[in-house]
């Protein structure tokens, strides 16, 4: 088992998910609850989390098949998507992508907002699901299975960490401190979906190939 492989993969998902630029967003959302009830909301997001990605993992390749995507297409398609959430988050920003502003209203009036819209589509969003399903069509043998099996089940208690601390990390951090690593992680992803752009083209168009 080639472990920089899933260290990448790791690193990848951590960047696009952005589990820390979400902190604001985690402890806004739970404002109104006690503690027991933002630790029951950490662990349903994140448990949903690793559910969404792993569905993910198994199913996207015949989701491209169903519908004869290719995988060279995909990969432009899910690149293009990254470079689009990367652009926001250099700004310091959230994507529209992951969340509208009528999706910020509609759960404003939620009682439980751990699967949606914290769930899906703030940390398993269209770019996450994209890079699984490239990594999954990419590496579809039994032990790359297992490796994803375990990256995404480390993903998730990793970002379940960060949201049980969150209070004292966002206080800590600060508005700025977390802007800074949003836009850092947004700089490797923008790097990533450069990257899945580049091997989608090559696919598509091999003679451009030197």
């Amino acid at each position: 088992m080639d472990f920089m492989l899933y260290i990448k993969f790791f690193l990848g998902l951590l960047a696009i998910i952005n589990p820390v630029g979400l902190l604001p967003v985690f402890v806004s959302l739970t404002s109104h609850q006690t503690e027991v009830e933002r630790q029951h909301t950490n662990r349903v997001a994140n448990f949903a989390v690793v559910v969404i990605l792993l569905v993910t993992m198994i199913a996207g390749q015949h989701i491209l098949s169903m519908f004869s995507i290719s995988l060279s297409a995909f990969r432009i398609a899910g690149g293009s998507l990254i470079c689009i959430i990367a652009m926001s988050m250099l700004q310091g920003k959230i994507s529209e992508v992951k969340r509208n502003q009528e999706e910020d209203r509609e759960s404003s009036g939620m009682e439980s907002v751990a699967v949606v819209p914290l769930a899906l589509p703030l940390m398993a969003g269209p770019g996450a699901i994209s890079s699984v399903i490239v990594f999954a069509a990419e590496h579809n043998k039994m032990v790359n299975f297992i490796g994803m099996f375990l990256t995404i089940v480390t993903l998730g208690l990793v970002s379940w960490g960060l949201f049980r601390m969150a209070p004292v990390l966002f206080k800590f951090l600060g508005k700025t401190g977390i802007n800074v690593i949003t836009r850092l992680m947004g700089l490797l992803m923008l790097s990533l979906g450069i990257e899945v752009i580049s091997a989608g083209v090559k696919g598509l168009f091999p003679t451009l190939i030197g």
